[in-house]
């Protein structure tokens, strides 16, 4: 069956899908995304990845496109079109079409792009079962990280330096602090039992994901510290792991040639991911 896209009002096999070649999202990477877990025909987190958007589009005074409402209608139907119950969803919102000027154009009309793939929840499950990899590497993105931005050059370059080893994610470092991964919140468990992760502000992107964990793990009374930490804290850790809407609570069992623990998926992190799991179809 072809995929099928929503670009500007029309929806359309993703094939013939397209936007004016002046688009400030191609020329300039001018726009902002999303992406939204579905499980079972239900959202997990939506509420969370929907506000994180608009935050976005008002720090780069980019106008919303459509309201809350007409969002979810458009998203449904791409769903449904696609005939999805399991996906991820992709949102993405431009500045717009412009003739190419670096300084904002006086009147453009946002460009809203909606796709949807397929999620397999149980392959997820395995792949946190046996725990992922990850390599190193310095963290060179622009300094508003906490806006997620279409401008993923330096991300694209991370991942592909841990596909090239068979590794799942990249740890990025900068001034000697591990900030995330490349498309991840990183985590570790202290030798003492404390939870540690980065804390919000422009270094890091403010995970929907990261925020549902940090509350399991309140609920589950783990002690927690927000703070930054170093490679040698990780690779001394008790446990390490990632999260995201599409690794939801994963765990990581090397960093480079570190195994991590005694090698084998941390026992936190899995509860934690039992929890995360737990609570979103109870709360979907």
């Amino acid at each position: 069956m072809p995929r099928i896209a929503y670009v500007n009002g029309a929806y359309s096999r993703l094939a013939d899908a397209s936007t004016n070649i002046e688009d400030r999202g191609y020329q300039f990477s001018d726009g902002v995304y999303e992406v939204c877990l579905v499980v079972d025909g239900k959202y997990w987190d939506m509420a969370g990845h929907i506000a994180r958007l608009w935050r976005s589009l008002e720090a780069l005074s980019i106008r919303k496109p459509i309201g809350d409402g007409a969002l979810k209608i458009i998203m449904a139907k791409v769903l449904r079109l696609n005939k999805l119950r399991d996906a991820l969803v992709y949102i993405q919102v431009s500045r717009g079409v412009a003739p190419r000027n670096h300084p904002f154009p006086d009147a453009a009309d946002p460009t809203l792009v909606v796709t949807a793939r397929p999620f397999d929840l149980a392959k997820s499950n395995a792949t946190a079962g046996k725990g992922v990899a990850l390599v190193t590497q310095p963290d060179i993105r622009w300094g508003r990280v906490d806006v997620k931005s279409v401008s993923l050059l330096p991300n694209v370059l991370a991942k592909q330096a841990a596909k090239r080893v068979g590794a799942a994610e990249a740890l990025l470092i900068k001034d000697g602090k591990v900030t995330e991964g490349a498309s991840s919140n990183a985590w570790i468990l202290t030798a003492e039992g404390v939870l540690v992760t980065h804390p919000l502000g422009h270094e890091i992107l403010g995970g929907i994901t990261r925020q549902t964990t940090l509350d399991r793990a309140r609920e589950l009374q783990i002690p927690i510290e927000e703070r930054a930490f170093t490679l040698a804290e990780a690779h001394e850790a008790q446990e390490v792991f990632i999260t995201s809407a599409t690794n939801i609570v994963t765990p990581v069992v090397r960093i480079d040639d570190h195994i991590v623990g005694d090698g084998a998926p941390g026992p936190v992190a899995l509860r934690l991911r039992e929890a995360y799991i737990d609570f979103s179809r109870r709360d979907a």
